[in-house]
């Protein structure tokens, strides 16, 4: 019998990495048009200029900076981009929204290799530069609009999360319900849990994204929070706030599972779900921020390499030394 040996990989499919990133666009729209129905054209605005501003910066890093003259752009930049804004506040000036990007594109990802090779989710690693620099901008919130048309006229407000910090729940003056369709003060893309689960829902029937990460991220939370409940409702709120109100489906769903940052093996990505959790309820409860799964997944993202080395599967056979 005659054998034929190869380089890997030997497992081939027609995937690419541009379709996998046009999967991810498609399942952004949802939150994308709630966010223009919530906060007014403005938002929409600074989604679509963040998506192109992305692909263009990397094209330049690309074949400006990095000299790659066979770059063609992928798709990856543009989520960055769309990430970013749906991590910003409703009324954010644009230009910093630039700047955070080119942070996230050229310090969070290229300066360590481009795709695949970055520690550090670059959205995130963008929001928490801006966060330092411009504080008052990101921290700054607005009521809903409830309108497709209006291009930005709002009133300053707390967040629930930040209303439950400042206050204790008797002080969080919004429903479950308006929790779940988006009807509350947050982030851009952050608000509608309804439409991201539309979103996550396609990239799992897409098979794009696996559900480890999620389920551990999101059922760490409602464990930690019920017990914290069960001690001071009042002071703690309860656990259906803290996964309704904030970023939490955001991260967990869309920047917790980034196949570059977050561990390969179930086992790992169980460790990285129920560190993210439990790390985003400490901030929320003992540190200063009101919200925490942004730093959360970032700190986590750094002991990624960590949970990689020590979650790998033995070989059959193998003996340990």
């Amino acid at each position: 019998m005659k054998l034929v040996t190869g380089a890997s990989p030997h497992l081939r499919n027609d995937d690419t990495t541009t379709k996998v990133m046009l999967d991810v666009i498609i399942a952004l729209i949802p939150a994308l048009i709630g966010a223009w129905y919530f906060f007014g054209f403005y938002a929409f605005f600074l989604s679509i200029l963040g998506a192109v501003a992305g692909e263009l910066i990397e094209l330049f890093i690309m074949r400006g900076l990095r000299k790659d003259k066979t770059f063609t752009p992928n798709g990856s930049a543009a989520i960055t981009g769309l990430l970013l804004v749906m991590n910003l506040s409703p009324d954010v000036p644009w230009w910093i929204m630039i700047i955070g990007l080119v942070f996230a594109l050229g310090v969070a990802k290229h300066a360590f290799g481009g795709l695949g090779m970055n520690i550090f989710n670059p959205a995130l690693a963008g929001r928490a530069f801006l966060l330092i620099s411009f504080p008052v901008y990101m921290t700054t919130w607005y009521s809903p609009t409830l309108s497709f048309s209006k291009w930005i006229d709002t009133q300053t407000t707390a967040t629930p999360l930040a209303l439950l910090k400042e206050g204790g729940i008797s002080n969080v003056n919004v429903s479950y319900f308006d929790l779940f369709i988006g009807n509350r003060a947050g982030s851009i893309g952050e608000t509608s849990v309804l439409l991201l689960l539309i979103g996550f829902i396609y990239l799992v029937v897409r098979k794009r994204i696996k559900l480890m990460i999620p389920l551990t991220y999101i059922g760490t939370v409602f464990l930690m929070s019920s017990l914290f409940y069960l001690i001071n409702p009042e002071k703690f709120g309860s656990p259906i706030l803290h996964i309704l109100a904030g970023g939490l489906i955001l991260g967990a769903l869309f920047m917790a599972t980034d196949m570059v940052t977050s561990p390969m093996t179930p086992k790992g990505q169980a460790i990285f779900g129920v560190g993210c959790g439990v790390m985003t309820l400490m901030i929320r409860y003992f540190a200063g921020y009101p919200e925490g799964v942004s730093l959360s997944i970032l700190l986590m993202n750094s002991f990624v390499p960590l949970i990689d080395r020590y979650t790998q599967p033995r070989i059959f056979g193998e003996v340990k030394p």
